[in-house]
């Protein structure tokens, strides 16, 4: 049986650190929310009406465009996101992408019809370090159909346009 081992390191004046972020519950599902297309959902979310997803004030995205088969979310990179190797975890963009890429097919479904991801392509291209700017992520639906969807999604650098990752899904479409 082997003892772990400390290993020294130097700690800087900040090394500790704490991040706070705060959501809104998802509401009760309505009538009038069930009502809606997934378009309208989204719009609903992107003028406040409507809480967005919780998962992006933990990681630190937000929705910024919605229309029918095209979506935009923008993340800020940040050391409380490092893997052990000192970059941006991977999972972090393909979050980013796993929400633009389902939210893009989620533009075009009627009212009362959901989806989920049956299948996730992730390329990831150059590294995301913690002082790397926001990074921009659009999604286009490539297809829906009544079974099935496919999207496409890019992340690029909001400022430069560099290609960070790109991504493919497949969802399944939930018909009532």
């Amino acid at each position: 049986m082997t003892t772990p081992r400390t290993i020294p390191y130097a700690a800087s004046a900040d090394a500790d650190r704490s991040r706070t972020h705060t959501w809104h519950s998802r509401p009760e599902p309505t009538p009038e929310i069930l009502g809606m297309s997934g378009l309208e959902v989204l719009q609903a979310c992107l003028k406040g009406v409507l809480p967005g997803a919780s998962m992006m004030s933990t990681l630190g995205f937000r929705l910024t465009e919605a229309e029918e088969g095209l979506v935009v979310f923008e993340g800020d990179p940040g050391d409380h996101l490092l893997n052990p190797m000192g970059t941006v975890h991977g999972g972090f963009l393909a979050t980013l992408l796993d929400s633009a890429l389902g939210s893009a097919v989620m533009t075009r479904l009627p009212a009362g019809t959901t989806y989920t991801t049956v299948q996730l392509g992730v390329h990831m291209i150059r590294p995301v370090l913690a002082q790397t700017p926001t990074l921009r992520c659009e999604g286009r639906a490539l297809h829906v159909g009544r079974t099935t969807a496919t999207a496409e999604a890019r992340v690029v650098g909001a400022e430069d346009g560099k290609l960070y990752a790109h991504g493919t899904t497949t969802c399944v479409v939930l018909r009532p």
